[in-house]
């Protein structure tokens, strides 16, 4: 509707209709929050999760609706067949830009339960998102060094035990636990430094992907392996509501959870090799399928 305005305009106004937005729900959603954690009674927290998810999945539907306001964007989206807002799912993706949370969104959103993303600790401070973070049981990501490790043995095993601990919290009500696999955002200066075998890819980090497979895997119904492409490339979020990104292109490719992939990545060495050896071939495969995206296949 308003996609005849200047990029800069569509940008600054994408900006301040996503802020109210957001304020809109998270204003609802707060007196939800406050009964979940002062009553954190299974026979409460179910009711109110349901809200709770209820309530995000309308805030990402709102933001989409705005976003069509302003652009013409294009999705070419193969594989989102056979989905359920009432099945647990494992979303594995690369990571290009935080334009990515908002494609998965896009592609996903009431369509199968609202997401849940493993936070760095460094995000615990944040004032009032740390608050819906916490009500919505976002977890938090502790993963310990190989070398604190030789300094403090007790703490071996520590890091999956509370990823578990985490992910019990999500036996009641479905939900979606996500997943960039290589850490972090792909850069030509993190690829080069990485000595990273593919050519569109970072490595990828397999224990984290191990350790969710391990607390939830009898409970997960299926991994959701989500390639994403875009056209041109997209720089930042920034970019992406000025409309400089003409085209996203989206593959899911639907994985079975088996024995072989449930196991102790951190104790079993054998489990550990051959778990990283099944992430590396995954990244093989999603390499090849970028590599056909961008050649406009």
């Amino acid at each position: 509707m308003l996609s005849f305005l200047p990029g800069r305009i569509k940008g600054i106004i994408g900006i301040i209709l996503l802020i109210f937005n957001l304020l809109f729900w998270v204003i609802l959603l707060l007196p939800f929050a406050v009964i979940k954690i002062v009553l954190p009674i299974r026979d409460v927290r179910k009711p109110i999760d349901s809200v709770l998810n209820f309530i995000c999945t309308r805030w990402a539907s709102c933001n989409k609706i705005l976003y069509s306001l302003l652009h013409n964007l294009k999705f070419d989206v193969k594989g989102d067949n056979n989905l359920s807002m009432g099945k647990w799912y494992l979303v594995l993706s690369n990571h290009q830009s935080w334009v990515d949370i908002v494609v998965l969104l896009f592609v996903f959103n009431n369509r199968i339960p609202y997401f849940r993303f493993f936070l760095k600790r460094q995000l615990a401070w944040l004032p009032i998102f740390n608050f819906v973070w916490y009500a919505l049981d976002y977890p938090y990501m502790k993963r310990y060094s190989k070398k604190l490790l030789e300094k403090r043995p007790d703490l071996k095993g520590k890091d999956i035990e509370t990823t578990r601990k985490s992910c019990e919290r999500f036996k009641d009500v479905p939900v979606s636990i996500m997943n960039f696999v290589e850490g972090t955002r792909f850069t030509p200066d993190k690829h080069k430094q990485q000595q990273s075998p593919y050519k569109h890819l970072l490595r990828p980090k397999a224990g984290g992907v191990a350790f969710v497979l391990s607390a939830m895997g009898d409970q997960l119904s299926t991994i959701l392996d989500v390639t994403i492409s875009y056209t041109p490339e997209a720089k930042g979020l920034w970019d992406f509501l000025c409309g400089r990104i003409s085209g996203v292109s989206v593959r899911i490719n639907h994985i079975n959870i088996t024995d072989v992939i449930k196991g102790n990545y951190v104790e079993n060495e054998f489990f550990m090799r051959n778990f990283q050896e099944w992430i590396n071939e995954l990244w093989k495969n999603k390499d090849n399928t970028l590599e056909q995206l961008k050649a406009g296949e």
